[in-house]
């Protein structure tokens, strides 16, 4: 997916969610790393790819995290991401979903076509705050979290930055 069609380009730019980059555009509303691709589809649709990068259970941990306690919040996170459609306003068929290890990183990729490029905006924001949402509310207590995540749970327990005080994402 490298060009962005043009009636694609002018919706997606002229949201705030969104910024122009390299090949698509990157969401700007929430903490995880989360970019949108775009391409020529079949006939009148428009093919779509959204990726999200957000830190592995062990990366977002300052202690070690045993392989089990991994493994299975990894698996637990990739079954409940694969519901994000359910989470549109708009019937969304995913062409293909993944999710996958790279190194320090939890990568999902969701990838649908849509023909409305006003409803595939909202698609594209609503999957990675559905990601993020997602992810807080995996998390698991008792570890002292650290980098995006820390900043995440702080703002949540605190309300953000109005301070008033609300529990945990749990």
């Amino acid at each position: 997916m490298t060009d962005v069609p043009d009636d694609v380009a002018d919706v997606f730019g002229s949201r705030d969610t969104f910024v122009a980059s390299g090949e698509g555009f990157v969401v700007e509303t929430t903490s995880f790393d989360g970019r949108v691709t775009a391409s020529e589809g079949e006939k009148w649709r428009t093919e779509y790819e959204v990726t999200v990068r957000a830190p592995s259970l062990q990366a977002a941990t300052a202690g070690e995290v045993g392989p089990a306690v991994r493994d299975g919040w990894f698996e637990t996170l990739e079954r409940r991401l694969e519901d994000a459609p359910k989470s549109t306003r708009v019937v969304v068929e995913l062409d293909e979903y993944t999710v996958e290890r790279d190194d320090e990183e939890v990568v999902v990729t969701y990838r649908y076509s849509l023909g409305g490029e006003r409803e595939a905006a909202d698609v594209a924001k609503t999957f990675v705050e559905y990601v993020e949402g997602t992810y807080v509310e995996g998390i698991i207590p008792g570890y002292d979290y650290v980098g995006v995540v820390a900043e995440l749970m702080n703002s949540a327990s605190t309300g953000g930055s109005e301070g008033s005080r609300g529990g945990t994402p749990l």
